[in-house]
């Protein structure tokens, strides 16, 4: 349930009906917009007697939510969200570039990779230090090793890093992660979702292989009614029929995201794929769809990377992507900082 509070309202009565809510055994989430301030509620609102409040004087209206997810639904909170990673923003009108290696192999290769990146206009750095991979026998990543190397990147870049989490067990090696990332395959492990959202800090939610656009926005929700505030979604792609690439972007899913939530949205346009070639078309096909930014695998020699060689471009590529991308950014009302 969401109340819309007049203009210029009276705080002594809002606070009175805040106390009031709270009173009820339901939580209040105070969202306050460029045109409006909505008092969301949270919890069992059957006790809530909608008549008598749409009665109070601050009131301009009162709406049940019918959709399953409360927290991260636009309605409750009409304006964007804009996630604050150390100065780089998501969200809104700004436009962010994720970059980096799928794995992280060594310390020379990921701070050459992530000077060259920053160089080029990312944002972010990105590398996997714990790989979840189908087969047991391939690459799983450095592991915590992996994490103090991405460390020593950002020390020598000053570029905020993120990188994924697997497991509950594995929560103290990412308390100096910028953003933390929660991948397709973990998409539905809410008691990780859960323990993430309790560390209050940036998370990116990636899109499950064959979740709903639905379930999705539900898993967000796991996170943030813990209190996390700063998600990011991020469409990697869906399995489908088609064999021809690894999995099949749904462009369509910005557009529609950007309806139904005021979460960020950001694209991968790598794992989309799974096809180098394909990056840069992807990419910029993102853009025109409204994506707020873009996350992208870049190795300084793909044909020996331990993890996803295939789908990574080469730092020169990705220069050109970034390129591109600035000449499309003001059509889509859009920036690009760094």
């Amino acid at each position: 349930m969401i109340i819309v509070i007049k203009k210029n309202s009276d705080k002594k009565q809002f606070d009175n009906l805040v106390r009031w809510v709270k009173s009820q055994g339901v939580d209040t989430d105070v969202s306050v917009g460029s045109n409006s301030t909505v008092l969301g509620l949270v919890g069992d609102t059957s006790k809530i007697d909608i008549d008598l409040v749409r009665s109070l004087d601050i009131v301009e209206d009162v709406k049940r939510i019918q959709e399953p997810y409360k927290c991260v639904n636009r309605k409750f909170h009409p304006d964007d969200t804009i996630v604050d990673v150390g100065g780089v923003k998501f969200g809104g009108d700004n436009f962010q570039i994720i970059a980096g290696p799928c794995s992280v192999e060594s310390e020379k290769q990921i701070v050459f990779v992530a000077e060259e990146v920053k160089k080029a206009g990312a944002s972010v750095l990105r590398g996997g230090a714990f790989k979840p991979r189908t087969s047991p026998y391939s690459f799983q990543g450095l592991r915590e090793d992996g994490i103090k190397l991405l460390l020593k990147a950002k020390a020598e870049t000053g570029m905020p890093i993120i990188t994924e989490i697997m497991s509950i067990r594995h929560i103290d090696l990412f308390r100096d992660v910028d953003i933390i990332q929660i991948g397709a395959r973990d998409m539905q492990n809410f008691e990780l979702l859960k323990e993430v959202g309790r560390l209050h800090k940036p998370v990116m939610l990636k899109r499950g292989l064959a979740n709903t656009v639905e379930e999705w926005l539900m898993s967000a929700e796991y996170i943030m009614s813990e209190g996390c505030k700063d998600i990011i979604l991020c469409e990697r792609g869906i399995r489908t029929f088609e064999p021809y690439t690894r999995n099949t972007l749904d462009l369509s899913a910005i557009p529609l995201l950007k309806e139904l939530t005021h979460l960020p949205v950001v694209v991968d346009p790598s794992h989309a794929s799974g096809l180098s070639r394909l990056v840069k078309p992807l990419s910029l096909a993102a853009v025109g769809a409204g994506a707020h930014g873009l996350m992208i695998e870049v190795h300084n020699d793909p044909m020996h990377a331990l993890c996803d060689g295939a789908q990574s471009i080469r730092p020169e590529e990705f220069k050109d992507i970034v390129e591109k991308i600035d000449v499309m950014l003001p059509l889509v009302n859009k920036h690009r900082t760094v």
